[in-house]
């Protein structure tokens, strides 16, 4: 599930970059990045992030290639997945403590986007980790960071290669309706199973006079991913007038 645009993202170079504040005095002010521990810290966060989602990668190929099949590879790359994905939180503890000029909650919204899918779902529904939905976004996924991992990093060394830029702006036409029908795809495909189990729902009568409907919660998760398609899209898109902003390890987005 993606997260809408984000406001007021201009060029950046991996190091904070230069913003131009509205009304500052009538001229632009240079935003520093962060310092050189916070700079170091960072390139060796999207270092290990990047090798992490191609172990994914490598496992995925070679699962394949030992089964000759496509269908359930994901038992094949399960521990890696969870671990990796779910280190993708302290982008928000970035945001928070401000050595990555991103907002906290649009990075909280994207991050924890993925790791419910990951752990409230595919972990949690052991029958749709057989799905073919679960490798299609499982593989965009891995292809996604893989590329924005190195994107991040190489911005930060000042040393962007045109092709991992070309795929960072490019790609995403394939990479994310593909990740969005492998999310929601999933999530249909766990439907069934959580209202025959009653899976994390709450029902009354009970001592705290609440009630919480976890398969209704799913449904209205899948059609919350329509009214942020437009934004999402657009985030993504090369075509946005406003070129993004390089952050460490989240995500910003264009003006529009």
């Amino acid at each position: 599930m993606a997260a809408p645009a984000a406001t007021a993202a201009t060029k950046g170079n991996g190091g904070g970059g230069a913003r131009a504040g509205a009304g500052e005095g009538g001229g632009a002010r240079k935003k520093k990045g962060p310092g050189p521990l916070a700079t170091a810290y960072l390139v060796i966060y999207n270092v290990v992030m990047t090798a992490g989602w191609l172990v994914i990668a490598v496992g995925l190929v070679r699962a394949y290639l030992a089964k000759g099949s496509y269908h359930s590879l994901y038992y094949s790359i399960e521990k890696p997945l969870k671990f990796f994905q779910t280190g993708a939180l302290l982008e928000i503890l970035h945001c928070a403590v401000g050595i990555v000029p991103s907002s906290v909650v649009l990075t909280s919204f994207q991050v924890m986007s993925r790791v419910f899918l990951i752990w409230a779902v595919t972990h949690s529904v052991k029958e749709v980790q057989s799905e073919d939905s679960v490798l299609l976004f499982v593989i965009a996924w891995t292809i996604t960071e893989i590329i924005r991992y190195s994107f991040y990093t190489f911005s930060l060394l000042n040393h962007l290669p045109y092709l991992i830029k070309w795929a960072r702006y490019t790609l995403f036409i394939v990479l994310y309706p593909m990740g969005v029908s492998g999310e929601l795809l999933t999530i249909y495909a766990a439907l069934p199973f959580v209202r025959q189990a009653g899976l994390y729902s709450i029902s009354l009568p009970n001592k705290y006079n609440f009630s919480f409907d976890y398969y209704a919660f799913l449904i209205l998760i899948m059609i919350s991913y329509i009214p942020s398609w437009d934004h999402s899209f657009n985030t993504y898109s090369p075509l946005s007038k406003a070129p993004w902003r390089v952050s460490h390890g989240t995500k910003h987005c264009p003006s529009r």
